[in-house]
């Protein structure tokens, strides 16, 4: 192979459709095993860089051969405030209710890292700030949001490719991003990773 591997440092399917959605199909995909909870008095801009780190530099780690390594995170706050990942129910309703009416922000970072095997690659990163607004939920709006369940798992309790898509009356910045992954951006990435090498069919 002329070029490093790919590496996604994540599972996550929503991130590896996007990737496929501009051509570009990782070689591996690896699930970074690191804790994701804030510490004391973090910000979200900071957690958001540091998690994606982590990521990226986690699985970098474990890698003996020429690889790059793709990490992302996303957080979604409320002025300084996190908001969880909603693992249940009650979470994501607390979630919806705080978001109802109100503009928010989702921060998502990403970050290329080379490999241990691959000494000479570069590091960079990037953090992509959007806002979202909904329109005042009803609490039936709320109730179907619910009972619909894209929510499971999502930063702020709900997924803008899902229903929830129905209720958001203004976005400014990247959709892709707060879906997981600014596409522009890391496009920008790999593009600048490869300036002198061949591209081995990473992105045009």
């Amino acid at each position: 192979m002329d070029r490093p591997k790919l590496v996604l440092a994540s599972t996550s399917p929503r991130r590896l459709s996007l990737l496929e959605q501009i051509g570009i199909v990782p070689d591996a995909v690896v699930s970074a095993d690191i804790d994701e909870e804030p510490r004391p008095g973090e910000l979200p801009r900071p957690l958001a860089q540091r998690l994606a780190r982590q990521k990226a530099e986690h699985v970098a780690a474990q890698r003996t051969d020429a690889a790059l390594v793709l990490g992302a995170d996303t957080v979604v706050s409320v002025g300084r405030r996190i908001l969880p990942k909603a693992e249940d129910e009650k979470t994501a309703r607390a979630c919806l209710k705080l978001l109802s009416g109100r503009r928010h922000k989702v921060l998502t970072a990403v970050v290329l890292r080379p490999s241990a095997g691959w000494p000479q690659g570069n590091s960079c990163e990037r953090l992509v700030e959007t806002f979202v607004i909904f329109h005042r939920l009803t609490d039936a709006q709320i109730d179907a949001l619910i009972a619909q369940g894209d929510w499971k798992g999502k930063a702020g309790g709900y997924a803008i490719q899902g229903a929830a898509g129905a209720h958001i009356r203004q976005i400014g910045g990247s959709y892709s991003a707060v879906v997981g992954l600014p596409l522009f951006e890391t496009a920008q990435l790999l593009r600048g990773q490869l300036v002198g090498k061949p591209s081995g069919g990473w992105i045009a």
